[in-house]
């Protein structure tokens, strides 16, 4: 939390800031009325950044204190590039500095050693904030090519709200999405000071209306264990029991596996699917072109 100092140049900042952006640059609805002022009204970004609006314009005001998570949210709904992130943790410090991000989470051994154990289970491991950290080749086959994505972008939230294929995929996409709500507004409750995961939220929150409107509501729950149809483009529908599993050594970590019951049509997809992935990761015979 920055101290209560004068905040005028960071709330002239907002303003201008706020001033270049049309309600269209963030996803709302425009009801074509014209406007009193240029940009985004206050109300609106405060909406979009999960605070009140008698907090947000207390900032336009130069009024603290404001603490880190509002600043990370504020960088995600106005759109702030590297620099203006910078400037405006600057500004909110009078000259500190806040890091770019915190050192980032790795896999724990013992799930590494269990994802390579499991070839005909998907399974992957998530983080704080449903980051995605490892995943086995049969996960990336049943949902996608995690490596194609930027370690930085890969979170399991990020790709239910904003990549269309993945929502296609699931087919309760609105169930799994709404779990996924529930548990990061639980670790906001937890953390309440992670800039990176007020970050995640502002991002999605302009992002996504659905997900401004559930994150507005006060469901909290961790993730557990479900179920979960997909369809998939090799294999067709399947449905799948979904489990969560916890290590002391990690608590932060959860290794989250997919089975179905033996003998239905999804065991055996999943069967088709793990060969499948394993021909396609054999090495070519010697001599082959």
């Amino acid at each position: 939390m920055y101290s209560n100092v004068p905040l005028t140049e960071l709330g002239d900042f907002l303003k201008v800031r706020r001033a270049e952006l049309s309600p269209r640059t963030v996803g709302l609805p425009e009801s074509g009325a014209a406007r009193r002022v240029p940009g985004l009204r206050r109300e609106e970004v405060a909406q979009l950044a999960g605070i009140s609006t008698h907090h947000y314009a207390r900032l336009e005001q130069g009024r603290g204190p404001v603490s880190r998570s509002v600043l990370a949210a504020l960088v995600g709904v106005l759109r702030l590039d590297d620099d203006q992130r910078d400037h405006l943790f600057e500004l909110a410090a009078s000259g500190g500095r806040e890091p770019r991000r915190r050192p980032a989470q790795k896999v724990h051994p013992r799930f590494r050693r269990i994802l390579d154990e499991l070839t005909a289970t998907p399974a992957i491991v998530l983080g704080r904030r449903l980051d995605i950290l490892a995943w086995n080749p049969l996960a990336a086959a049943l949902l996608t090519d995690f490596e194609r994505i930027p370690e930085r972008k890969r979170n399991y939230a990020r790709l239910l709200f904003t990549d269309p294929a993945f929502r296609e995929l699931c087919l309760d996409w609105r169930t799994n999405a709404r779990t996924c709500v529930a548990h990061l507004r639980l670790e906001a409750a937890r953390h309440p000071d992670d800039p990176e995961l007020a970050a995640l939220v502002g991002e999605l929150s302009v992002a996504d209306p659905d997900f401004r409107q559930w994150w507005a509501g006060r469901q909290m729950t961790g993730l557990q264990m479900g179920t979960k149809r997909l369809r998939h483009p090799v294999v067709g529908d399947l449905t799948l029991d979904w489990d969560s599993l916890s290590c002391e050594a990690a608590p932060a970590q959860k290794l989250l596996i997919s089975t179905a019951a033996p003998g239905t049509p999804s065991h055996d997809a999943l069967l088709f699917l793990a060969s499948w992935t394993a021909d396609s990761q054999a090495p070519a015979p010697d001599g082959a072109v």
